[in-house]
């Protein structure tokens, strides 16, 4: 079957040997084999986040996407509390969206797709209402931009309210400071920058912030996270019936992590992130936000004025390439390159290349189509002469 390179924010291309650890032995999830294995899964996951002070927290896995862990947050959270909801893009709206379902007092912050939070107007709003949790999106991937947890954590800590924070995109690409940023919990998915399958999620929070949730009554059988930290903390298992060959395959991802090590799987996809980027400054592209506001897993371009994104899009899949073209607001004016799971140094070359030499074909396609208007209004002038002397008689 032919490869397909995922320059993506996420599913991934994965490792080869996660495709043999998914095919291992199966075992029953409610026998000391997956205890073992959840075990293993939650301490390299606090190991991979570099999570400080980590017998302060916990870290539970759920059968589902970075939606469900999300979800399970904000239904179990809240309770008849207030909860204030940050947007500045597509993933901040589905926070809202979601919220709206769980909880009756729920507010919303909304700013403009990409562009960063205005702390004044977030403090005053937390200043003049009474709010008991703020949930934001860390890296909002309609843009590509990375918002700054260590400013709202300060709010929210002068404040007094519980922060949460959608982690899906960033976990793993980005040190997400829990105690110094004031986070209770942050979510995250399997298939973003860990670099493994998709369909699995987690939420990092601290003991004392689980132990809160046993007094709030549940709004979701599936998805109560209380009971996720009541299984995992009494006998290592999940409340419900897990995709078991997809926690040998995140432990394995994680497995890799830890042998490369950490700080070196940090530093190697910033590293990606800025050869693609350069490569893509070098071929007179712009980008939508500054670098300086980017997460390291994803490039957002501004689409030239002579290129048809759609186009351009099937052209690098017709060389197994596949890119994300804008949504919303950024729809037909950006595409997007990610650069996490299996994605090496040759292959981003490899990318620029086949990107380099579409442009080409765009500009060669553009000067021929206004050689081909000029000659049409010269025969178009030509045609109209000997009217025009006739007139002048």
């Amino acid at each position: 079957m032919k490869k397909h390179l995922l320059f993506t924010p996420g599913p991934v291309n994965v490792a080869p040997n996660l495709r043999v650890a998914i095919s291992k032995e199966d075992i029953c999830h409610r026998e000391v084999e997956f205890e073992h294995l959840l075990n293993s899964i939650e301490q390299k996951l606090l190991q991979v986040l570099k999570i400080e002070n980590p017998g302060n927290y916990r870290a539970v896995v759920i059968t589902g996407s970075g939606t469900a862990a999300n979800e399970s947050i904000l239904s179990s959270v809240v309770g008849n509390k207030h909860i204030l909801i940050l947007s500045n893009g597509e993933f901040g709206g589905r926070l809202h969206q979601m919220s709206k379902i769980h909880n009756q007092n729920t507010h919303l912050l909304e700013f403009p797709w990409g562009e960063n939070f205005d702390l004044d107007r977030i403090d005053a709003y937390l200043t003049q209402h009474s709010i008991d949790v703020v949930a934001m999106v860390h890296h909002e991937t309609c843009a590509g931009l990375l918002n700054s947890l260590e400013d709202v954590g300060a709010l929210t800590k002068k404040h007094g309210v519980t922060f949460v924070v959608d982690c899906v995109s960033s976990a793993g690409a980005e040190i997400i400071e829990m105690e110094k940023c004031n986070i209770a919990f942050m979510s995250s998915s399997s298939s973003k920058a860990i670099g493994s399958y998709a369909g699995l999620s987690f939420v990092v929070g601290k003991t004392t912030e689980f132990e809160k949730l046993k007094d709030i009554p549940a709004k979701t059988m599936y998805l109560n996270l209380y009971k996720f930290y009541e299984f995992i903390s009494t006998c290592y298992q999940t409340p419900n019936t897990p995709a078991v060959h997809l926690f040998y395959a995140l432990e394995q991802a994680l497995t890799n992590i830890i042998d490369l090590g950490v700080d070196q799987h940090y530093s190697s996809m910033k590293d990606k992130a800025n050869m693609l980027r350069q490569g893509l400054l070098n071929l007179g592209l712009e980008f939508l936000i500054k670098q300086q506001d980017m997460c390291s897993i994803l490039t957002t371009v501004n689409v030239p004025l002579n290129v048809n994104v759609s186009v351009l899009r099937q052209q690098l899949r017709e060389k197994s390439i596949i890119i994300y073209e804008g949504k919303g607001c950024f729809k037909g004016k950006v595409f997007q390159v990610g650069n996490i799971g299996e994605i090496s140094i040759l292959d981003i070359q490899y990318f620029l290349n086949c990107l380099k030499e579409i442009l080409i074909n765009f500009s060669a396609t553009e000067a021929r189509e206004q050689q081909a208007r000029q000659m049409m209004q010269v025969d178009s002038t030509a045609s109209n002469e000997p009217y025009i002397a006739e007139i002048a008689l």
